[in-house]
């Protein structure tokens, strides 16, 4: 049995991750699964989505570029001045109670702790996009984190929620497994949750099969607050 040290719940775990490259976890195209079902959730174009710890993620540009506001929260200062940095963005920078803000046309990328957003904060987001906050979290980490957002979520706030499913024995997170039962668990009482894929990636995923993992889903969710 693996046991889960406060290690990940640090600041400085990540900020060390970020400031030696060591970020696996970014992925250098748009994810598959956004461009694939972002579309069947029919949102205006207008909708502000809410992107949790979303590192320098390409795709905060794929939701800008359909027209939506994105407001995306990231602890890393690193993440945040590369993701600018990278696309040629001279964002204009500002302050927010405790976050440091970011902004370039239609993307703002708040520097900060997720866990100090505020209802007043996302009051104005209908749409929220999650591939790699959730998974992110150890468990103790992750009740608090389906607390929060729907706390600051304004009812009927539709997005995806993309998470791994793996034998934690097997290997170490982050990304974490956060399986099935434990997403209907946080999130079954106040949203409403559909599978919309659930598909065998083991065999594409190198870190995972060099640390011996057997089995390897990746799960998307049609998620909504109500």
């Amino acid at each position: 049995m693996i046991e889960f040290s406060g290690l990940f719940m640090q600041p400085e775990f990540w900020h060390k991750k970020w400031a030696s490259n060591q970020i696996g976890f970014h992925l250098p195209q748009v994810n598959p699964y956004l461009q694939r079902f972002w579309p069947q959730l029919e949102l205006e174009e207008s909708a502000r989505v809410l992107v949790p710890l979303c590192g320098k993620s390409l795709d905060l540009l794929w939701l800008a570029h359909r027209g939506h506001e994105v407001l995306g929260i990231e602890l890393s200062e690193r993440a945040v001045e590369d993701f600018f940095s990278e696309h040629g963005f001279d964002p204009v920078i500002s302050e927010q109670g405790p976050f440091k803000v970011y902004r370039a046309g239609s993307i703002e990328i708040w520097c900060g702790d997720f866990f100090a957003l505020t209802p007043g904060d996302a009051a104005d987001c209908s749409a929220i996009y999650d591939r790699a906050a959730l998974i992110a979290l150890p468990p103790p980490m992750r009740e608090q984190y389906a607390t929060h957002l729907h706390r600051v979520l304004p009812k009927g706030s539709l997005g995806l929620l993309i998470t791994l499913d793996y034998d934690q024995t097997e290997m170490s997170g982050p990304p974490f497994a956060v399986l099935d039962d434990e997403v209907q668990r946080l999130f079954g009482a106040s949203w409403t949750l559909k599978i919309l894929e659930d598909q065998d990636v083991l065999s594409e995923s190198g870190k995972f099969l060099e640390a011996g993992v057997t089995r390897l889903e990746e799960r998307v969710y049609r998620v909504s607050t109500r």
